[in-house]
């Protein structure tokens, strides 16, 4: 009976999968992160700090890269798929399943952080969801920049920090060169993150990645925040969205010209090495 049954939900779609697999890993990262953020700020920096936060998203990365990478190469993130897209590494029909795949997952786990904090939220805000003030909890879902930011250093920072995202991927990825060992890259990748979050996160909270931030936001919008979660922050909603494509585009481009298109191609490597092992018998 199980056999039949798991016989007619497998798909067989190589797409479908992918779209799973990309929603599936998105939800994973999100609610580490989220419920992070909803401990620290609901628990008043009684039930953690800054370094959690960081953390909960390095370790989200993490798991969601290991559960999505085998199928998608756990992407999570709208501007790497964009910049694989450009690159011409993926259709636009996979282009289109990956974002809509990280777009639901990212909803999702809006959604399920919203229900499991619904009482503590309720009970901190006095049922009055706000974006600023005393009690404001909508940077739980999405990033907002800090108020002495202007929106020019906000866009600059979330650029930065997303290029250093991207050429980090490239460094731990690229088998050309000297990368993670095979297995370890999802967990070096959370360190990644986490370093990213430790030392860029101060502007604006380190969105470098729509799929992590616009899903939450009109999930708030709908669920009692309002449209104010579009227009806070000289109307920042944008910024996170653009700013990490733009700084992903100019992050692969960056590696490609100073390592990628000087480095050996693997033959001429693999010629070399089998060189030296002659060289090193005769000894």
């Amino acid at each position: 009976m199980f056999e039949k049954i798991q016989k007619v939900l497998t798909l067989r779609s190589g797409i479908m999968k992918e779209f799973l697999a990309e929603a599936l890993g998105t939800f994973i990262l999100m609610v580490f992160g989220l419920s992070s953020v909803a401990q620290v700020v609901l628990g008043k920096g009684n039930t953690g700090h800054y370094l959690s936060i960081n953390m909960a998203f390095g370790i989200g990365v993490t798991l969601g890269i290991h559960a999505s990478g085998g199928i998608s190469g756990g992407h999570l993130n709208a501007a790497i798929t964009i910049t694989e897209w450009i690159l011409g590494n993926l259709s636009w029909k996979r282009l289109t399943a990956y974002m809509i795949g990280q777009f639901l997952g990212s909803f999702l786990a809006a959604a399920t952080v919203f229900g499991l904090y619904y009482d503590v939220l309720y009970d901190y805000t006095n049922g009055n969801f706000t974006v600023t003030g005393p009690t404001a909890t909508a940077m739980i879902f999405s990033t907002y920049p800090a108020p002495n930011v202007s929106l020019l250093g906000a866009f600059f920072t979330e650029f930065t920090a997303t290029v250093m995202l991207v050429l980090g991927v490239h460094v731990i990825h690229d088998d050309k060169n000297n990368a993670a060992l095979k297995g370890t890259q999802p967990l070096i990748c959370g360190i990644l993150v986490l370093g990213i979050g430790l030392g860029m996160g101060m502007n604006t909270g380190y969105a470098i990645n729509p799929s992590r931030d616009l899903p939450p936001r009109i999930f708030t919008a709908i669920a009692g925040w309002g449209t104010e979660v579009f227009t806070a922050g000289h109307h920042w909603w944008w910024v996170p969205v653009i700013a990490p494509v733009l700084g992903s585009l100019t992050g692969a481009l960056i590696y490609k010209l100073f390592i990628d298109i000087h480095n050996q191609p693997d033959e001429e490597i693999e010629n070399r090495k089998e060189e030296r092992g002659v060289e090193t018998s005769k000894l």
